[in-house]
């Protein structure tokens, strides 16, 4: 187990590109026998996009919910420097806890542990794993991999610093016109469906797009792709 665990490290510092990311954030899951492995970052210039497996259909509920204004794990974290499983952050909140029961409807588990990362610049990470397990169970996995936790997220967000500055010197992609549409659609806050009767075509033809252009920005999921769209100047709302 030990040897996998250098294997996935060495995979890690080998990355060249953000799908590798989002390869070592899946065999994280793996290893570790977990429901979700994801890496959740705000660069320099406030973009927020992460690698992860957590499903689409739960980022577009946390964005569309609005969680951010909320969500006790980036409240905690953000005001310590210390790993913390979620149950012992503050969900007393009546709004705290309906986002905590739709996570666990959207497939997330009952139990998280997060490692906060703090960046030059201001930059400030996550790394989660997320589970379903009873507590007794969950503090025991942490105590057991939180060490090696710690170092893979580190090196985790090496590698996304790394890809920030390697990608300030890439000329900008071209798009083409419905997938600039579908992104700004996207970045006025319509959600898919919205998007799609905006647009006259099927979800299904949305998606498409969505994912052409995601893969023409170099971004990793459709909020990090509609940043990037959005500080590069491609699209203006």
């Amino acid at each position: 187990m030990k040897n996998r665990l250098e294997d996935l490290v060495s995979t890690l510092q080998a990355a060249n590109s953000l799908e590798d990311l989002q390869a070592v954030t899946e065999a994280l899951r793996d290893h570790y026998d977990v429901l979700h492995t994801v890496y959740h970052w705000v660069n320099s210039v406030g973009e927020r996009f992460g690698a992860g497996t957590y499903s689409a259909e739960w980022v577009d509920r946390y964005l569309e919910k609005d969680y951010l204004r909320i969500d006790p794990v980036i409240f905690g974290c953000f005001q310590r420097f210390t790993p913390v499983i979620w149950k012992s952050l503050d969900w007393s909140s009546k709004a705290a806890r309906e986002m905590f029961q739709d996570a666990m409807d959207h497939g997330l588990g009952n139990q998280g542990f997060t490692i906060p990362i703090r960046g030059p610049n201001g930059q400030f990470a996550l790394f989660t794993m997320n589970a379903t397990a009873e507590d007794d169970a969950w503090e025991t996995f942490v105590d057991e991999h939180t060490r090696d936790l710690m170092i893979i997220s580190h090196e985790l967000n090496k590698k996304a610093l790394e890809f920030e500055k390697w990608g300030q010197d890439v000329q900008s992609p071209t798009l083409s016109p419905r997938e600039l549409t579908a992104m700004t659609c996207l970045a006025k806050g319509m959600n898919r469906a919205q998007s799609a009767a905006e647009m006259n075509i099927s979800e299904h033809t949305l998606r498409v797009y969505i994912e052409s252009a995601r893969h023409k920005l170099g971004a990793m999921n459709t909020t990090h792709a509609v940043a990037r769209a959005l500080s590069t100047g491609i699209i203006i709302v």
